[in-house]
């Protein structure tokens, strides 16, 4: 009789041991499946949120998308100046679009981010004049050959075609698109663009 007391004894400990660890374990799961179905929640919010913007309209994305690989253009033919002229106007003034323009790309790839569309590149929409005031590749291959005097009429000349076009695609921004940083965006291109082409065309005069 004692012994068959001890057994019932040892038999009810074992499972309660066994039934504590099952409940351990149902705990841990259901623990873990409540995290989980935390971070999916928070993730899907996130990304709701992220695609939840509409304040835009085809023409900022158009815009945006073209202004890219035209200030692209733009700070690549700023970079060419230092090693190809001595005229330190030029060299300021290179320095100066290239200053403006480099955070103004930076800017236009958050924006088309944030609006959900897929980062712009440098070679997007780059072929010949598809965009207003682009140098063609044959243009860009002369001035890059150039150097001296030959090389600062070439690249005033250039850069005055190439920053009309960036007004011009400004001004089609201000009067179509919608979206409010867009259009500042496309206020300081005209502005600072506009002062630079009035820069330029009286260094044409003096030379």
């Amino acid at each position: 009789m004692t012994m068959s007391i001890s057994r019932t004894r040892s038999t009810t400990v074992a499972f309660a041991a066994a039934a504590a660890l099952f409940a351990a374990g149902c705990s841990d799961d259901s623990s873990e499946s409540t995290h989980t179905g935390e971070h999916v929640t928070t993730a899907t919010s996130t990304s709701a949120t992220a695609a939840a913007r509409t304040d835009f309209n085809d023409a900022d994305v158009t815009f945006l998308q073209m202004m890219y690989p035209h200030h692209a253009q733009a700070v690549e033919m700023a970079q060419l100046v230092p090693s190809r002229t001595d005229n330190a106007q030029l060299i300021e003034l290179a320095a100066q679009v290239e200053q403006a323009q480099a955070p103004e790309m930076a800017q236009i790839t958050e924006l088309l981010t944030s609006f959900g569309k897929p980062a712009p590149t440098a070679s997007e929409g780059h072929e010949g004049h598809a965009m207003p005031g682009m140098m063609t590749d044959e243009q860009m291959s002369a001035l890059e050959s150039a150097t001296g005097a030959d090389f600062d009429r070439q690249w005033l000349e250039m850069m005055i075609d190439h920053h009309e076009g960036a007004v011009d695609m400004a001004e089609t921004e201000l009067a179509e698109g919608t979206n409010p940083e867009s259009r500042q965006l496309a206020t300081t291109i005209i502005a600072d663009q506009e002062a630079e082409i009035t820069t330029m065309r009286g260094m044409l005069d003096q030379g």
